[in-house]
């Protein structure tokens, strides 16, 4: 979901997220007149920390310059959840996150993509394409927590709770 959101906001934004920096692929662009660094991590999602690190090092920026987005079983599909810090929620990317930064201090972005059905691997779940009914919701929750980035981006984190967190 992360991935879908930094590709939509490439898309409105017109920023090619095609350099390969710091164990991620990024573009550098401007939302809402701020310099900005679109990242996909090409690690493992459960060693994001280490390519979140290297490009905050190679960009001098803090963690709480970060707006890190991801996917959450324990949200029902397409629901938004935005919280400014905290803990990693069980979301083994953010855990690593904040394992290698050694904070908790950073925003953070979850969408819901639902429990899987019984029997299957949460780890096979998380990986499986979206079913053609699942696309629209998929769709608006991509588009809207693309929105919400904008709005923390420039500094409206509250704002972005209020009208997104669902």
């Amino acid at each position: 979901m992360g991935f879908l959101v930094v590709d939509r906001l490439a898309s409105v934004h017109r920023i090619p997220v095609d350099r390969k920096i710091a164990g991620s692929r990024i573009g550098q662009g401007h939302i809402r007149e701020v310099d900005v660094i679109l990242s996909k991590p090409e690690t493992f999602m459960n060693r994001s920390g280490s390519a979140v690190t290297a490009l905050l090092q190679w960009a001098g920026a803090r963690p709480e310059d970060l707006v890190v987005v991801v996917d959450d079983m324990d949200l029902d599909l397409g629901v938004i959840r935005i919280r400014p810090q905290g803990s990693s929620g069980g979301h083994r990317g953010v855990a690593s996150i904040v394992a290698v930064l050694g904070t908790e201090q950073f925003p953070r972005t979850r969408i819901g993509i639902g429990r899987p059905p019984p029997g299957q691997d949460p780890a096979e779940y998380v990986l499986f394409p979206f079913g053609k009914e699942e696309l629209p919701r998929i769709t608006e929750a991509v588009e809207k927590t693309a929105e919400a980035v904008e709005e923390i981006i420039a500094g409206n984190i509250i704002a972005a709770m209020n009208r997104y967190n669902g």
